[in-house]
């Protein structure tokens, strides 16, 4: 799909960045309480299929996966069910020589990173990404650690390196830009009910009461195996 073009000026474009996903494994998700897990969930599930809509490159990394992580999240490898995510030892995914190698070949210098956990798996690869020339955005609301305070210390420390915080909501918009480009409307409405909550119920709303369009259908869900009574 061949999208219109965006105007730039220090703003995200679908052309001009890319994305890394890193370790969003079960054993690091246990250890989160900066933020809500379930709405963690959402918002990495959320941002991917952004991602995957307007063709922005995206690279998924994992640790450890059968040492001590487990595998990455069923529901985040199903959005990219042909991508081997990048399988790495190293804490720091800047010291893998794959990981860089599949930044450096996406062509893009504006990199959103986001990850488990903030103050490491987060933080290292941004500083020395920052330090290698590129320009680093930190997805916040995808991020989490052990506590709020150390995820606060580790964001603004990658800011005074001069990394930029956004949101998945804000970076999606800013790739979408202007309502009359309906060749992706449609889709993020979607991505935006099933997963910005009260956002998404607010649109469904306004189509259904206001706008007295359609009610949306979401996909029901029947049990494997009939429960015997």
């Amino acid at each position: 799909m061949q999208l219109a073009p965006r105007t730039e000026k220090g703003l995200l474009t679908p052309d001009n960045c890319a994305v890394a996903l890193i370790d969003y494994q079960p054993q690091m998700l246990f250890g989160v309480t900066s933020i809500d897990r379930q709405t963690l969930i959402s918002n990495v599930l959320g941002f991917s299929k952004a991602a995957k809509l307007f063709g922005v490159p995206l690279i998924l990394s994992t640790v450890e996966t059968k040492s001590f992580s487990g595998y990455i999240w069923p529901q985040l490898q199903a959005q990219f069910p042909d991508q081997q995510p990048i399988e790495r030892s190293s804490m720091n995914s800047w010291d893998d020589p794959n990981f860089v190698a599949a930044i450096k070949a996406t062509g893009r210098k504006k990199i959103l990173l986001a990850g488990l956990w903030t103050q490491v798996c987060v933080t290292f690869p941004a500083l020395q990404a920052i330090f290698d020339g590129f320009e680093v955005y930190i997805v916040e609301d995808l991020c989490g650690d052990l506590d709020l305070r150390s995820h606060q210390a580790a964001m603004r420390r990658v800011e005074q390196a001069g990394a930029k915080p956004v949101t998945w909501i804000q970076v999606m918009l800013e790739w979408q830009r202007d309502w009359a480009l309906r060749e992706t409307y449609v889709d993020l409405m979607d991505i935006v009910k099933h997963h910005a909550g009260a956002y998404g119920i607010g649109v469904e709303y306004a189509y259904t009461m206001l706008q007295r369009g359609t009610e949306t259908a979401f996909t029901n869900w029947n049990a494997p195996v009939p429960i015997e009574r």
